[in-house]
């Protein structure tokens, strides 16, 4: 579904964090190119590169939130749906031409786990230390949940369907994973009609009101542009060193999808959620929480398959045991904190615990 973020951003207005932003770009990006120029061990690209995609994603979140915000909330949630997971998505794109399926795959997979267990466990473990017990809206974050349940579910058929088929590249598998990917866009869609034109007629009707940017038009533009050139630049640099680095480090591919990836792609989603459960609004952590995991998952990995077609690797999707098994520990975690409409700081440790247990786990799958 749609984020609110929007209409409810609590974002200092001032211009120093655009300016950290710009600093921080300037400062990893000539690093992370150079790498590549010069031939620099790839672990130096990597980290580089990896460096670079945290304010590169920020700038471009900023971009958008500021755009969406004038652009008022039906044209905004637009936006905000197409470039939420802008940087995921690019990364992946550059993964899956390279052939990287389980990379691509592990990425997926740690996206969600991000949003659902580090967004709303830092997140309520920083408002409840704060704030106290904090409250959001359960009705709302019930229907989110269901949605994630019902990802989870799609994304584990074609698994259960391939182990009953002796060959995963075969015809069958194939053709079922992307019958499944055309029905998860079609669910994306509707969440995203539903919130675009039932659920913003009923803020409107509670007094909703739009919010001003805080940069002139061209310069928020500008920014997007700018971001969006950078992502594809540093992503390409980001994985052509994945390779090289697994080899030199002790990270595997698999560690790298589910946790480097995912964390470097959406700090700037992860950080607003952050600020604003401190600031003790839990409803719009819960929101980017929930949105965004279910935008990975109904929007992000079918639009995948397809790309996976058109780039000549075609990916299923058939994830692995852990990988599933992980989805569903982190939606059954969510829908019993959604399940009350309340939070607590003690409720996030225990997320936090679930998530730092999977990746200690990951670390050392095979």
């Amino acid at each position: 579904m749609v984020r609110r973020r929007r209409e409810t951003s609590l974002r200092s207005r001032d211009g120093t964090r655009g300016l950290n932003t710009v600093v921080a770009l300037a400062l990893a990006a000539p690093v992370a190119v150079a790498a590549q120029v010069l031939s620099w061990p790839p672990p130096i690209a990597f980290a580089a590169a990896a460096a670079g995609l945290v304010p590169a994603s920020k700038l471009l979140g900023d971009a958008t939130e500021d755009l969406a915000l004038r652009a008022g909330p039906r044209v905004g949630g637009l936006l905000n749906a197409l470039l939420g997971t802008a940087s995921l998505l690019i990364i992946a794109v550059f993964a899956l031409d390279k052939g990287l399926l389980d990379l691509v795959k592990a990425t997926i997979t740690g996206s969600i786990l991000g949003y659902l267990l580090v967004v709303i466990g830092l997140s309520a473990f920083l408002g409840g230390v704060r704030n106290g017990t904090q409250y959001f809206d359960r009705q709302e974050a019930g229907m989110s949940a269901t949605l994630m349940i019902l990802s989870v579910v799609a994304l584990s058929l074609p698994a259960m369907y391939g182990q009953l088929v002796p060959d995963r590249n075969s015809g069958p598998v194939e053709s079922f994973s992307e019958a499944v990917a055309i029905l998860m866009l079609v669910v994306y869609l509707l969440s995203v009609y539903y919130s675009l034109f039932w659920r913003i007629e009923e803020q409107a009707i509670a007094g909703v009101h739009q919010l001003s940017g805080r940069w002139p038009a061209a310069v928020a533009g500008a920014a997007l542009v700018s971001a969006l050139l950078l992502i594809v630049v540093l992503a390409k640099v980001l994985v052509d060193a994945i390779g090289p680095t697994v080899e030199a480090t002790a990270m595997t591919e698999f560690f790298v999808g589910m946790v480097v990836i995912p964390l470097v792609g959406s700090v700037s989603e992860h950080l607003l959620a952050f600020e604003t459960a401190w600031r003790n609004r839990m409803d719009v952590s819960m929101s980017i929480a929930l949105g965004s995991s279910i935008q990975v998952a109904l929007y992000v990995a079918p639009l995948l398959v397809f790309a996976s077609l058109i780039l000549g690797h075609p990916m299923d999707l058939i994830f692995t045991q852990i990988e599933l098994v992980a989805l569903a520990a982190a939606a059954l975690v969510t829908t019993l904190v959604a399940f009350d409409g309340e939070s607590n700081w003690l409720e996030g440790v225990m997320v936090l615990a679930v998530y730092t247990l999977l990746v200690l786990a990951f670390f050392w799958w095979p």
